[in-house]
């Protein structure tokens, strides 16, 4: 009984903070202009944190996500309005706000009561973690986000929320596009030349591609201690077997780095497998080899290979999707996954000859067994 008398004072307390303010005569303007510049200097800090290597990219991601949302919100609310300050609308004003504010409470207990369970304990640990309601939320803020680029294709920091936001989901084509329109819009800078780069690569499978390596290159030219855009070219130069210039390119990087940089174990593992591949040369092919097995992969190229995956498992998808999952194993050096997915490949596109006989010289081009990739039909 305690409990519900704490309760009923502290409403009681709330009520009176809100209906004090309205007692007076003084007109108030609902303007949303400061939480707008408030949570924009936030995805700012969250970009910079990210940069010095003070958060993880997936927690950048995740609060820029939950940062954008309200940045939508406040922007929608930040139309000035004057409120009324004759005597007549004052009235109206306080009975509105006094029933309001003392009806709501009394209908949410009533709720609660008839469909609450104050009775149950909490739910056990790993049940329903913060984690997995943020991954739960994300295509719904992706919903709002779109339909906010819809009504607004000009705000360029919403395609830059949204464009990270397609990675996560495996979706590298939409976050390049992305990436592009607010190039378009806002003009070039180095995170958006490294981002659209990112996409392009993440999109062919890891493989920095001759369009990713430019947009690496540009991003360069704006801003020549990007880490991101560094480690790219310098995989770009390991993919095209010129080892001593990506060793160069990778030492130089380590050099460079901030104490406790989050990349410098991905950087130190891909100098480890310069050295492995050099005491062994001539084992496999270059695209395969530039990823192989045991190598640490970017968290990125991981997340979108999974996020791929997971789609065509799901829903199926093009031949062009098929192929990219399948290139993507290979290049990560997961021959068997590759193949795995090149038999549900012929498998989808049964009805297809031309696409079936593209996959099997898809797989003799990766270098996969040629008596696994015929067998690997329906």
């Amino acid at each position: 009984m305690l409990i519900w008398i704490l309760l009923a004072l502290m409403t009681g307390a709330a009520v009176m903070t809100v209906l004090w303010p309205l007692s007076g005569r003084r007109p108030v303007l609902a303007d949303g202009r400061d939480d707008v510049r408030f949570y924009e200097d936030q995805i700012a800090e969250i970009a910079r944190d990210e940069a010095r290597g003070l958060m993880a990219p997936l927690d950048a991601e995740s609060a820029r996500a939950e940062a954008g949302r309200r940045l939508i919100r406040a922007r929608a609310a930040s139309a000035p309005a004057q409120a009324a300050t004759g005597e007549p609308a004052l009235r109206r004003r306080r009975a509105a706000a006094a029933f309001a504010l003392s009806v709501v409470p009394l209908v949410g207990l009533a709720v609660y009561g008839a469909l609450g369970s104050p009775h149950l304990a909490i739910a056990p640990e790993g049940v329903a973690t913060p984690a997995a309601e943020a991954k739960a939320s994300l295509p719904a803020a992706l919903a709002k986000i779109e339909a906010h680029l819809a009504r607004e294709p000009g705000d360029v920091r919403g395609w830059e929320i949204v464009a990270p936001i397609y990675l996560r989901l495996g979706r590298a084509e939409d976050a390049a596009r992305a990436y592009e329109t607010a190039i378009q819009v806002g003009g070039e800078d180095a995170e958006r030349l490294t981002g659209l780069g990112e996409a392009q690569a993440l999109g062919s499978g890891g493989v920095v591609t001759a369009p990713a390596a430019e947009s690496f290159r540009r991003a360069l030219a704006l801003d020549e201690g990007s880490p991101k855009a560094r480690f790219y070219l310098a995989l770009a130069s390991e993919q095209d077997g010129d080892i001593a210039k990506a060793r160069a390119a990778y030492e130089a990087l380590l050099r460079s780095a901030l104490a406790g940089a989050p990349w410098l174990p991905l950087v130190r593992g891909r100098l480890d497998q310069l050295a492995a591949r050099e005491e062994a040369p001539g084992s496999g092919s270059a695209g395969a080899s530039a990823l192989s097995a045991g190598a640490q992969v970017a968290p990125e190229i991981l997340a979108m290979v999974r996020g791929l995956d997971e789609r065509l498992a799901a829903a199926g998808g093009s031949e062009a999707d098929w192929s990219r999952l399948v290139r993507s194993y290979a290049v990560l050096g997961q021959p068997e996954r590759a193949l795995e997915k090149l038999a549900q490949a012929r498998a989808a596109l049964a009805s297809d000859a031309g696409a079936r006989e593209r996959l099997e010289r898809l797989g003799r081009e990766l270098g996969l067994p040629a008596g696994a990739v015929a067998r690997s039909g329906p």
